[in-house]
Formats: structure tokens, sequence, C-alpha cells
């Protein structure tokens, strides 16, 4: 007997600039099977009521809830982020969304790094939500400084490209520390120069939630349409499946620079259709 095909969701930041019913839009046109509901500085991510309500205009059901953790989103439902994780897996709850996606935390935030492993455990032992904790990527020293000899090389002398400025306590790879589930994102993993097939042996059984894009190994984070970059992205699909993954899967990519609506719907697209056909 075959395995089904894994759950293939959107993320809302796939169709920025534009905005959270924009991306309902395009996943219920074109047949994906859900939302990874990006919670950043747009109004309507932040009202659960509201995301609801667009869930039931276009029959497009919230999978994931992403915490408002990045840099654009520290003010995001106030400044504390041990309570903003805790209001994150409260939303997945209302919406009915099976994980909630968090990355490891900045190194200045010392009482939210210091105790985030225990709060991420006590939280999944309270809830049926799933706290998947992201690989992140190291700071390069070229996107700092350029490609000129000086500093830039000086940083890299001392760890390798990119090893010198780390900017999450204690690490960006999240299996440094040891958590029940992750999130494994391969547009992170070429930003970071990381093996994506060993990160995902890592990972192992509590890999629950892939953020399925692609990259080229660039300093800044890409977040290509899979199989446009240089990510082992069919072999990680594919032994997933051979796995047995149950987990979910979400285009998370990058669609800046499309031109027309039809573009970025016809990229949007080939990400599905790469998902439907590896991920069965």
């Amino acid at each position: 007997m075959s395995a089904p095909e894994v759950a293939v969701g959107l993320s809302t930041a796939s169709v920025y600039p534009q905005n959270t019913e924009a991306a309902f839009r395009f996943a219920a046109e074109l047949g994906y099977d859900g939302i990874e509901l990006m919670v950043w500085a747009e109004s309507i991510s932040q009202d659960v009521e509201g995301v609801a309500a667009l869930s039931r205009k276009y029959g497009v059901p919230v999978q994931a809830i992403h915490a408002p953790c990045l840099l654009i989103s520290q003010r995001v439902w106030g400044s504390d982020p041990v309570a903003k994780l805790e209001r994150s897996v409260q939303a997945a709850e209302k919406l009915g969304a099976a994980t909630v996606v968090v990355h490891p935390p900045f190194r200045w935030q010392k009482r939210y790094a210091d105790g985030f492993s225990d709060q991420v455990a006590d939280l999944e032992m309270g809830s049926d939500v799933i706290v998947a904790v992201e690989n992140m990527f190291p700071m390069r020293a070229d996107r700092f400084f350029g490609r000129k000899e000086g500093s830039a090389a000086r940083l890299r002398k001392r760890g390798g490209p990119g090893a010198a400025l780390s900017a999450f306590a204690p690490s960006y790879d999240p299996t440094d520390s040891g958590h029940a589930h992750y999130t494994l994102d391969l547009s992170h993993t070429a930003t970071a120069g990381a093996d994506a097939v060993d990160l995902m042996n890592r990972m192992g059984d509590g890999l629950a939630h892939l953020h399925l894009a692609d990259g080229r190994g660039a300093s800044i984070d890409e977040h290509l349409i899979p199989g446009h970059g240089e990510q082992p992205c069919v072999e990680v699909c594919t032994e997933l499946m051979r796995r047995g993954f149950r987990g979910q899967a979400v285009v998370e990519i990058n669609t800046q620079n499309a031109r027309t609506l039809q573009e970025r719907s016809s990229m949007l697209g080939q990400a599905l259709a790469f998902a439907r056909r590896h991920l069965r």
C-alpha cells in the first residue's frame, strides 16, 4: 500500500508584497492544501478571527502558524518573545493548525534563550500543537563587507565562510540544542552552506515540517522555486517519503520579482507541481 501524499501548504510570505488574503486566494485557485500564516506587521496576519474568516471564505485551512520571530516582527504581538511564542500556540489551537514554526532565539534575547528549550517542551506538553524549531543560517562576512579583502577576509579565515557571525543562541542549527520537533528549511541550508541531507538525518523522526524552497549558496536567503537552485530538494523529498514522512510541507519562496499576478501565480504553481511530483 503506497503512502499518501503529503499535505502541501503555501506560506503567506510567498506572495509578498501582496497580503494574507492574496495568499488564501492563490492557494484556493492553484489547489494548495492549506496555508502557513506568517504573523508579521500586516494587521490581518495578527488577527486570529480575521484569518479564520479568510479560511472560511476561500475554503483553505490554516496548516501552520509562523511565530513573529523575524527581525522585522520584533514588536508584533508585543516585545516579549516568551509571550509571543505562547500566543502563537494559542492562535494555532484556535485556527486548527497543527504546527507552530519558530526560529531559535537571537543572542541578545538572553532570558528567552535561557528558557527556550524548556518553554518549547512545556508548550508541546500542554497542547496538541507541534512547535517545530527551524534551522537558520549565520550572517556571512561578505553580506556586511562585500567581497573586499580586509575585514571580511579576516572573519572568513577565523572559521570558514560565514562562520563568525551567528546571531542565534546557542546556534543557528536547532539540533545543537535538541528539540522534539524541527522545521527543515532548504533555502536556509543553502545560505548556511550546510548539508541538507545530513541535517535532515540529524533531525531524524523529529522532522515535522518542511519549508520547500531552494538556494544557490548566496550570502542572502534566496527562497528560490524548488529545483531552481543547488539544494538536494528531490533527494530530501524522496527520502522523506521513503521514511513514511507524516509531517507537513510548505512552499516558502520569494516572488517579489514577479512583474504581474500571472507571473506570481506561475511561480507558485511551479513550486506546487514540484511538491506534488516528489512528495508522493
